[in-house]
């Protein structure tokens, strides 16, 4: 079997560029190589494809159960922090059961009922910061959506026990979102006991930690169950498989820390971008408040989720810098042709998020901030993916994006804000995801009355209709 071409260094130099720069090495191989080349991660595993073709992308999500899987097993490099019942580290039939089970809190009414829970904590947390006093957009980002993910997942706004949790799972993201952390999670070996550099076994402690307070909570709720709670942990120890058998303790502080990760970080950094870019261009922010004002005072949430600007802003921001670079790796079946090369059973296959979101065909000047190009067309599911695709679709997607939306419509319509500096703020590894290179320090400069601008739009509107 030929494979396709890719660099040529030695597999522990490409891993090691890997974890220390993957855009720029993405990009170098992409310039160099084209839609389709072969890194070398591991010389004790198989090379792994790297594909940004959308044609070639739609072949393999289209085809997991086919000529294509996509194994639980070739995402352990998760399993450290997210356990091995996680609906991400867990195969086949299992990892189906697991979808259906989660899959009903995210969808229909259920999901539109957090939208106050969404509203009301970005206030309390937007709250906090004083005019004229400079603080870190992705710190308050956080802070919003981990206590959004913590009452929407567990019901749980205030009290020791959430405190603790939020406590002990940010100390836990914080200090595993290093370049060593990583390294830890891609070298197995150095998972152990270094002596006074004892970092991997503090990090353990750490999830220890978190650990015991989720199965605390979990074993409250099986003393103490209530039919009344509609959070999402109550929800999934309610629910029950096609064979009748719920969800063990096990599977739930998987699917918890799962859900807390993918809850919480990823869409932080999304916010944390979004205001970034729409306090960088002057133009997307005096779009963006006009079409919010037009809305009056107390919008219905599900006017601003259909919004078509403020889609377009959070689309370009989970296009320009996605925070998952990467598709779910995806394993060969039976043999099959891919972008001209004869593959093999067994060989890797992984989808590169952030090179196809970064095609000159697709979108032209990419490395531009520019929310009209998903005004002016629509793209297909694999030109434009940043929540992946196929069997292994993010199951929170649309919850993160009414989180998005929710809270940017909130702060931009009761205050003013301002980019501390205008310099230039780069994308760079997070932890397993991607993140800013520096914070982005803001600043509120007043209150904002959305009151005082309705008349104004209104008789605007009038003039239009009248001329």
């Amino acid at each position: 079997m030929k494979l396709p071409y890719g660099p040529q260094i030695p597999a522990v130099l490409q891993m090691l560029r890997w974890i220390t720069s993957p855009m720029s090495f993405m990009e170098a191989c992409a310039a160099k190589y084209g839609d389709i080349f072969t890194l070398r991660l591991d010389n004790n595993s198989s090379p792994l494809i790297f594909v940004s073709n959308p044609q070639m992308l739609q072949q393999i999500l289209t085809n997991d159960t086919k000529e294509f899987e996509a194994p639980g097993d070739t995402n352990l490099v998760f399993e450290s922090l997210l356990g091995k019942r996680s609906v991400i580290t867990i195969s086949g039939a299992e990892h189906q059961r697991q979808r259906q089970l989660l899959l009903p809190p995210f969808h229909g009414e259920r999901m539109r009922s957090y939208s106050q829970i969404i509203s009301d904590i970005t206030e309390k947390v937007i709250s906090q910061y004083q005019i004229g006093q400079p603080f870190n957009i992705r710190s308050a980002a956080q802070a919003i959506t981990l206590r959004v993910i913590m009452q929407a997942v567990f019901g749980l706004d205030e009290g020791l026990r959430a405190e603790k949790i939020q406590q002990s799972l940010g100390e836990l993201l914080e200090k595993g979102s290093s370049v060593l952390s990583v390294a830890f999670l891609y070298f197995p070996a150095l998972q152990r006991d270094f002596g006074p550099i004892n970092f991997w076994g503090k990090q353990m402690r750490r999830q220890q930690n978190t650990d015991e307070l989720l199965y605390e909570e979990i074993q409250e709720r099986r003393e103490k169950p209530d039919a009344s709670r509609t959070d999402i942990l109550s929800l999934l120890m309610a629910a029950r498989d096609e064979a009748g058998q719920p969800m063990t303790d096990e599977e739930l502080r998987d699917e918890l820390m799962t859900l807390l990760l993918a809850g919480h970080e990823t869409t932080a950094t999304a916010l944390a971008w979004a205001f970034y870019w729409i306090h960088k261009i002057p133009s997307v922010r005096q779009k963006l408040l006009q079409e919010l004002d037009s809305l009056g005072d107390n919008p219905d949430p599900n006017a601003i989720f259909k919004l078509p600007y403020l889609n377009a802003v959070c689309s370009e921001t989970l296009r320009i810098y996605p925070v998952a670079m990467l598709t779910f790796p995806r394993v060969v079946k039976t043999h099959v042709s891919l972008g001209g090369y004869e593959l093999e059973p067994e060989t890797g296959v992984i989808g590169s998020i952030y090179l196809t979101h970064r095609r000159e065909d697709l979108y032209p000047e990419p490395q531009q901030f520019k929310p009209e190009r998903f005004l002016e067309r629509q793209f297909s599911p694999y030109e434009y993916l940043p929540f992946g695709g196929g069997a292994r679709r993010c199951i929170g997607l649309a919850f993160a994006q009414l989180e998005m939306k929710l809270a940017i419509a909130k702060i931009l319509t009761s205050r003013e804000l301002e980019l501390v500096n205008n310099d230039e703020i780069r994308p760079q590894r997070r932890g397993l995801v991607t993140g800013p290179n520096r914070p982005i320090q803001m600043v509120i400069t007043s209150q904002r009355q959305v009151k005082s601008r309705i008349p104004q739009l209104r008789e605007l509107q009038e003039i239009k209709t009248t001329a």
